[in-house]
């Protein structure tokens, strides 16, 4: 075994986080905590794995439970397409008849990447491969001087064998949970805890005073700008929603009435901020509903930013007269069971509004 090796797993084994799913080989509990910590941090993510294995305490009840349940469960976290990708991988596993024991067998699951079947692997099978995220791109990068962006298919390769080579058969879990914990807690994004690192003296950043030059990052795009409008309407003690649908944001989950304008100078024919009943969103909503759209503004230029989206909300509630006709895919439910329906934030956003 390496140096290097060597000095991750005995630091790990002094100051390796306690974590509940790192208690058990239980397949699917570790593949639970890695799809929630997939874009979330731990401190947020222990809480939803707790509820969970509560919840759902094995495959098979995953597997059975319907999709809206599992997604009101998920509330919360975003990236709710880790959520139905769960839900379609645990009907796969127990298609299978159990959780699969190979790392082309686990990588097949829905909404499992080569991070998570190695992470997977190592720990709960004792499968010699190595993982590369955030944490394992930074540490590699400082200590061995590596250049290279991070984000390029070049990086993944380059960093994937370069931990391949590092990984000791012989306690692939510990070097991998070791490399993550190291990144998290010593190696950190800023200010690392370079006086106490074990690696210092072989660390290419701390000696040639690359720390924080590294890892180099790829540019990133600018996020795409969508400008939207939320519509609470109340009438008789009912609401409208409707389920967002397949191929955007938010699939599976449920809103009110919506009316999105396009970004850019031609938004402002259709995008507007607060001006009465009588503005051209009251008429938009008026041609929708058929009906008389006397609104009140709660809320406007609600920023919401996503990965690659920032969206910017209106908020508006609607009290009118009499029952409109609702456009396609929405439907009344009373305000009381708004409770069983899984929503995005700025759903809750607007609910704190009213």
């Amino acid at each position: 075994m390496n140096s290097f090796s060597r000095s991750i797993l005995d630091w790990y084994r002094e100051n390796g986080r306690d974590l509940p799913w790192r208690r058990t080989r239980d397949p699917y509990a570790v593949w639970l905590s890695e799809i929630i910590l997939q874009q979330t941090r731990i401190a947020q993510g222990k809480a939803y794995w707790e509820r969970f294995m509560e919840r759902f305490p094995t495959v098979d009840s995953l597997a059975a439970a319907d999709e809206d349940a599992v997604l009101r469960l998920w509330e919360g976290l975003g990236y709710y397409s880790r959520a139905r990708n769960l839900h379609a991988a645990a009907k796969q596993i127990v298609a299978l008849g159990g959780f699969p024991q190979t790392l082309e067998g686990i990588r097949a699951l829905k909404g499992v990447g080569d991070y998570t079947a190695a992470a997977i692997g190592s720990i709960c099978f004792g499968i010699p491969a190595a993982v590369v995220d955030g944490n394992v791109y930074r540490v590699l990068a400082r200590h061995f001087g590596i250049a290279t962006p991070v984000g390029t298919t070049e990086a993944k390769k380059e960093f994937t064998h370069l931990a391949q080579q590092l990984l000791p058969e012989e306690d692939p879990a510990g070097f991998n949970q070791g490399m993550m914990d190291f990144g998290a807690i010593q190696c950190t994004p800023q200010n690392p805890a370079c006086d106490a690192c074990p690696l210092r003296s072989t660390c290419n950043a701390f000696k040639t005073g690359r720390v924080e030059l590294l890892p180099v990052k790829k540019p990133q795009n600018k996020p795409v700008e969508r400008h939207l409008s939320y519509i609470y309407v109340r009438y008789n003690g009912q609401t409208v929603i409707r389920k967002r649908p397949a191929g955007d944001i938010w699939a599976g989950l449920y809103e009110p009435l919506y009316i999105e304008a396009s970004a850019g100078p031609a938004a402002e024919e259709n995008y507007f901020s607060c001006g009465g009943s009588k503005n051209q969103f009251s008429s938009a909503i008026a041609m929708r509903t058929h009906a008389d759209a006397s609104m009140k503004c709660l809320r406007t230029s609600i920023k919401h930013q996503l990965t690659h989206r920032t969206l910017i909300a209106d908020f508006y509630l609607w009290e009118p007269e009499t029952q409109p006709e609702l456009p396609e895919g929405y439907f009344w439910i009373k305000e009381t069971e708004l409770d069983r329906y899984a929503k995005p934030r700025l759903f809750e956003l607007l609910l704190e509004s009213l």
